[in-house]
């Protein structure tokens, strides 16, 4: 197992792309990794699902996965909190999936700092297809570098927000700047993977 022991969370919120969620959970437990799911508080401003809601409802995917996961108990692979709970020096790595998700966290300045102190503290930051949209937000309130000057990847759709943000779009499976690794594509899930591990085990 090549990141035994590192501390790796996720963040998301309703609308997520499940199998981004589902498959870092599985593949970076695998390699030994702690994961943690971090959701926004339901009190989130402007934070609902599009489909039926209700103030306790729990955060749900695209495709209908639910967090907390009905599929994989909470304790063994992974273990769920809250967004306004996170400290930078409890993680190795923060990893933002897709789907609508990002277009939520993006709003929230809790996160927004976050994830800013986690790449000042040269820890890693990842994003697959919407997730990038993430960091141009950080970049934009929290004046930071994340996609500014870097070459990145996402999905088309966010393409035109990054290089607007100043970065360097390519239609390539991942990318790896430093400390700051993008995805393509749910395809592109095994390439992110490996670069996350690479990076956390010091290759």
């Amino acid at each position: 197992m090549r990141i035994e022991g590192k501390r790796i969370v996720i963040l998301t919120a309703h609308e997520f792309e499940d199998i981004e969620v589902l498959y870092l959970i599985l593949r970076l437990s695998e390699e030994g990794a702690k994961i943690t799911v971090a959701t926004l508080p339901p009190e989130s401003p402007g934070h609902f699902s599009t489909r039926p809601y209700w103030r306790e409802k729990p955060i749900t995917g695209r495709f209908g996965s639910t967090v907390p996961l009905v599929i994989l108990g909470e304790g063994r692979r992974w273990v769920r909190c809250s967004t306004d709970d996170l400290k930078a020096d409890d993680f190795d790595a923060v990893l933002i999936p897709g789907g609508f998700a990002p277009d939520y966290l993006r709003c929230n300045r809790k996160v927004l700092s976050f994830v800013a102190e986690m790449y000042r503290k040269n820890k890693v930051v990842a994003a697959i297809c919407h997730g990038p949209q993430v960091f141009i937000s950080v970049d934009a309130v929290e004046g930071t570098d994340i996609v500014r000057g870097k070459k990145v990847c996402s999905w088309i759709a966010v393409r035109d927000d990054l290089k607007n943000a100043g970065a360097e779009w390519v239609d390539e499976p991942v990318v790896r700047v430093g400390n700051v690794i993008t995805g393509r594509v749910p395809d592109d899930l095994p390439e992110f993977c490996g670069e996350i591990v690479e990076a956390l085990s010091g290759a």
